[in-house]
């Protein structure tokens, strides 16, 4: 779906009332991401930290109401990889929250595909759009990703609640934020039908 895609949905999503939702998927490592950082000269900052390759793993979709006027993220949370069912079930809480027409636009993993989600995607509500390959530039959840990792950087969790937790937060925090919704929507390579509202 190249540009003129997009805005033909974005038009279409405005005419027919219709959510447009940027999802994807991510995981996040109880081993601490390591970024640059201040430090007094001469001591070298050390991160320690359990080396276990525990992991929570983040479905979540940017909603972008019919006007464009508000900003909603939707996420949920699992202590395993997501499988094609919790993709459904993400799909059916979309479905739950958001009213009138829905339209997904995620790429072509194969857990957006398969039984499950072709039964949600049974309901007239529903429509998937997929992006192009190799294009998560497009897709502004993936800001999302790009913020809570850059938070949880060089922190140390002891174990998976501990992220959890932390995860909650800024999940939380940037649910409440139209301010930081709005700013993966303009990073993103999407054309301007988005930003200008």
């Amino acid at each position: 779906m190249e540009g003129r895609g997009l805005a033909a949905d974005k038009k279409n999503a405005e005419r027919l009332g219709a959510h447009l939702v940027f999802a994807d998927e991510s995981g996040f490592l109880l081993i601490p991401t390591v970024r640059k950082t201040w430090a007094p000269r001469g001591k070298t900052p050390i991160i320690r930290h359990r080396y276990k390759h525990d992991r929570i793993s983040v479905i979540s979709g940017l909603a972008v109401s019919p006007k464009g006027k508000r900003l909603s993220l939707y996420f949920r949370f699992h202590m395993e990889n997501i499988t094609a069912d919790d993709a459904a079930d993400f799909l059916r809480q979309l479905l739950r929250e958001l009213p009138g027409k829905v339209i997904v636009i995620w790429d072509n993993a194969t857990i957006h595909k398969g039984p499950a989600v072709r039964e949600v995607c049974k309901s007239p509500r529903l429509h998937l759009e997929p992006l192009p390959p190799y294009a998560p530039e497009l897709n502004p959840d993936e800001g999302v990703w790009g913020y809570a990792k850059a938070t949880l950087s060089n922190g140390r969790p002891d174990d998976e609640w501990e992220l959890f937790d932390e995860l909650l937060r800024i999940f939380y925090d940037l649910s409440c934020s139209q301010r930081h919704l709005r700013g993966f929507i303009r990073q993103s390579n999407l054309p301007p039908f988005l930003t200008n509202s």
